[in-house]
């Protein structure tokens, strides 16, 4: 790591990239295969058993940063300006996500809890790609990773970001349970990631 100020925020965006982007997946992960389970044992539980989880896991790479982070391959507006540009983007797109999310939504209760198993939210953003806020995840994380410039940060957000597309095949499969014959419909109207031409 350099002593200049940017390159101190560059280490430091590597670092929180790498720590909690993985986490973050891997969470889903077990969310989404089991969330059968997770209902049954109801939210509170649920998250009293899965945020420590999160929360070991970032703890665990923060402990073995410097052997996550990678090489630093220094500043260059080459990568800067895209990564901005990327960033901008997914943060435009997430806002209009966050208009109809609410954070026990983002937290993944409706998965979690019987009771409230949530709707499908099919109008704004929704009504246009089923996951964009998977869109913003990665628009942002790329952007991220871009301005940090660091080998790691590459390599594992590129691996997280794949994952996260098992995670989407999984989501999906928990929906079309929860919601039925909706859901196939709106899966069928609606592309996953990039919008129609002209809607």
């Amino acid at each position: 790591m350099g002593d200049a100020p940017v390159d101190v925020v560059r280490h430091w965006m590597a670092v929180l990239l790498v720590i909690g982007y993985p986490p973050g997946v891997l969470y889903w992960y077990a969310v989404h295969p089991f969330a059968e389970r997770w209902r049954r044992l109801g939210p509170a539980v649920s998250l009293a058993i899965l945020l420590p989880a999160l929360v070991g896991a970032v703890l665990t790479g923060l402990a073995v940063r410097a052997s996550l982070i990678g090489a630093d391959l220094g500043f260059t507006w080459a990568t800067v300006l895209p990564g901005l540009l990327l960033y901008g983007l997914g943060l435009g797109v997430e806002r209009r996500c966050r208009r109809q999310l609410r954070l026990r939504v983002l937290a993944g209760v409706p998965e979690l809890s019987q009771a409230r198993p949530g709707r499908l939210l099919t109008e704004g953003i929704y009504g246009r790609v089923r996951h964009p806020r998977y869109v913003a995840v990665l628009l942002t994380t790329t952007g991220w990773a871009l301005v940090a410039n660091h080998t790691g940060a590459y390599v594992l957000s590129l691996a997280a970001s794949l994952a996260l597309f098992g995670v989407v095949g999984l989501e999906e499969r928990e929906l079309a349970d929860r919601f039925g014959h909706a859901w196939t419909e709106y899966a069928r109207r609606v592309p996953r990631f990039v919008p129609r031409p002209g809607h």
